[in-house]
């Protein structure tokens, strides 16, 4: 399985706070099954002021590390950028970290904030696939408006969004609300990727081999398509 979505980078984020909790959850991973991974952390103006040079720098660093220690993981990175006002700068100041590319558009991995749906956002989506950039939106099902009012999701669908499942809020993590929410966008195949989101080994694991079996149960090719095929596409190296 390839895992888009990791806060594995140490020291960097809310994500591993050392190397050693690092090396630890990569370990993690490949006892998940998972064969690729992309470090994502977060690009949060003001809260994690991270940047190409600094999240590059972190992971070569980490990339050595990991093998040294022999882990059987490949690894690449990109970030979680925060819906903000600064995107369409930093776009054309060639400082955004994409996951890859798909369908010849580089795929961006965007974050609202986890109690609403931002203003700008519908316009902010346009500009991005004006200028090649797809969208493809983490965690939607952990949305605080969209539990709420889940009729919005359509809204963020005919925008032309793509969605990136937690795998955690598949087997309920995240409680019962969450996992309902995920269920039914799982059931409309309203999902383009699961990835694990993971953080650390015990609060936030990677929860990939779980979330993969429970799919697989529901439907085994989307689930292939969900872990394997399109966040293959995307890294450039379907495994």
């Amino acid at each position: 399985m390839i895992d888009l979505h990791s806060h594995i980078l140490p020291g960097i984020d809310d994500g591993a706070r050392s190397l050693d909790i690092a090396l630890e959850m990569a370990r993690q991973a490949v006892d998940n099954g998972v064969t690729h991974m992309v470090c994502t952390p977060h690009m949060h103006k003001g809260y994690f002021d991270n940047t190409y040079a600094s999240i590059e720098s972190t992971f070569k660093t980490f990339e050595q590390n990991v093998v040294l220690h022999n882990i059987p993981i490949t690894l690449s990175f990109a970030a979680e950028v925060r819906v903000n006002e600064l995107i369409p700068i930093w776009h054309k100041q060639n400082e955004l970290p994409f996951l890859g590319t798909l369908d010849d558009k580089r795929i961006l991995l965007l974050e609202m904030p986890h109690s609403h749906l931002p203003q700008g956002l519908d316009l902010l989506v346009k500009w991005l696939l004006k200028n090649n950039v797809q969208p493809l939106i983490a965690h939607p099902e952990r949305n605080r408006e969209l539990l709420s009012e889940q009729h919005k999701f359509l809204w963020l669908q005919r925008l032309g969004c793509k969605f990136q499942a937690t795998a955690g809020a598949l087997t309920g993590r995240f409680g019962e609300n969450i996992q309902q929410f995920a269920t039914t966008l799982l059931r409309e195949r309203a999902f383009h990727v699961v990835a694990s989101d993971t953080h650390d080994t015990l609060r936030r694991p990677n929860d990939m081999k779980e979330a993969f079996e429970l799919v697989s149960k529901f439907d085994e090719d989307y689930a292939e398509h969900l872990f394997v095929k399109t966040p293959g596409a995307i890294v450039g190296s379907a495994k």
